[in-house]
């Protein structure tokens, strides 16, 4: 089952939607601040995205900016950061199975169809 993780404020996110809805595939959408990530699910997106957790922040928001930004932070401490602040999650995410991808462009969602 396809999953996309959704932000509906978020240009990208609803262009990642429209291109699963093109489709005319079956997926589900989470909207991961209004159901935020367990600590188990962030770091299975991220492995399956085959990424380092700082490749999923949003580096340019103003909290990442404000509070995290040049410290020497570990892997654990960045997903912390998201974890408490989904907003710096990069968006949208799609997953399919064992795979995933970060859907900026879109069309990074037909690699793992």
């Amino acid at each position: 089952m396809i999953t996309i993780y959704h932000n509906p404020r978020c240009t990208k996110s609803r262009e990642g939607l429209c291109e699963l809805e093109n489709l005319n595939t079956e997926f589900t959408i989470r909207k991961y601040l209004d159901e935020p990530f367990t600590k188990e699910e962030l770091k299975e997106v991220i492995q399956k995205l085959n990424i380092k957790p700082i490749e999923l922040v949003r580096t340019k928001e103003a909290i990442w900016k404000e509070e995290y930004k040049g410290k020497e932070l570990t892997d654990e401490d960045i997903i912390d950061a998201m974890l408490q602040h989904p907003k710096l999650i990069e968006r949208p995410i799609v997953v399919n199975g064992n795979e995933a991808v970060i859907a900026r462009p879109k069309e990074k969602i037909q690699d793992i169809l």
